[in-house]
């Protein structure tokens, strides 16, 4: 279940909601309220631009409804002519400004013409509703914002901070390229370029074809270093934009991985005698969900096996001189 359900402001069921805010809902709702502002047209609809192929999207000046359908079936074993269909769908609206209130309502079942041999719609439509949120809050430019929020009051790492997203959003679907507009500036806790806002991030199609580019050094900026929270190293980045994993860059100073063409097969962690990589997740990357993350670079002994059992080639180990 959704961590977000501890933030709700409240829930009720009653044909007219709590008057004073938002009077118009009604039945069982459900109502978050986010201390981020969504207020420009473009961040808006970038919101509804890129969620319209995962859910039906409409949109009204600063209000937008996010719904997904589902549908129900009533199959009788003793005879086949009674079986019975009927489609379902939950709102998510959307509502933007100085802050961003997420509200659904679950409506009595009789308004989809009373189905009533449909078991747990309640439980369903509401797990439902958690999804849309999740997939909201996970994939648009709204988790730039929440992720700055947690970095700014909580005073945590920006990879804190994208954690504790993870950790609220566990009913999210990650949906690629679901951020047209420009990432903001994310704060690190080592050297950080990122683009201009006028600057245009190209997002690739498909997996990045190797092999890894031996002179990134040269051809890409530095940017974020990530953070190894088990043992504290820190690991060097270069090309990574934004936290949504689409592009990823190459990690590591000595041993390091283009991200963009690994396809995570795991015969670089088989391979190492000591231990150098563990799996690291990277959702919403288009090679691979999860990644072989050299949490402890400084243990390479330079024998290069990793090297040459990648089979994208994504690898290079640079011995320290």
């Amino acid at each position: 279940m959704s961590l977000l359900l501890k933030d709700r402001v409240y829930t009720m069921e009653s044909p007219t909601a709590k008057r004073g805010v938002y009077p118009l809902h009604g039945y069982k709702l459900g109502l978050y309220r986010l201390p981020i502002k969504l207020q420009d047209l473009s961040e808006i609809k970038s919101v509804f631009d890129g969620m319209k192929k995962t859910f039906d999207m409409d949109m009204y000046a600063d209000r937008i409804y996010a719904t997904h359908r589902w549908t129900e079936e009533n199959i009788s074993e003793d005879n086949s002519a009674k079986r019975e269909q009927v489609e379902l769908n939950v709102t998510v609206e959307v509502v933007t400004g100085e802050v961003v209130d997420l509200i659904y309502q679950i409506f009595p079942i009789e308004k989809f013409g009373d189905p009533q041999w449909v078991k747990d719609y309640r439980k369903k439509a509401d797990s439902y509703a958690k999804m849309i949120i999740d997939t909201i809050l996970r994939n648009t430019i709204l988790a730039d914002k929440l992720i700055q929020s947690f970095v700014n009051t909580n005073k945590i790492t920006n990879e804190q901070a994208i954690k504790k997203l993870e950790e609220m959003t566990p009913l999210a679907k990650i949906v690629p390229n679901a951020k047209p507009k420009p990432i903001p500036k994310t704060t690190g806790d080592n050297l950080s370029t990122t683009n201009s806002a006028a600057e245009i991030i190209s997002v690739p199609d498909g997996v990045k074809p190797g092999p890894i580019d031996i002179e990134y050094k040269n051809h890409m900026k530095s940017s974020v270093s990530y953070t190894v929270s088990a043992n504290g190293n820190k690991i060097k980045t270069w090309g990574r934009v934004g936290s949504d994993n689409q592009i990823m860059g190459v990690w590591g100073e000595f041993v390091s991985v283009d991200f963009d063409i690994c396809i995570a097969d795991g015969a670089c962690i088989d391979a190492c005698p000591v231990n150098v990589y563990e799996w690291f997740d990277s959702p919403g990357n288009i090679a691979s969900e999860k990644k072989p993350l050299m949490s402890r670079e400084p243990d390479c002994i330079f024998c290069l096996a990793c090297e040459g059992v990648c089979p994208p080639q994504a690898i290079k180990i640079f011995e320290k001189k």
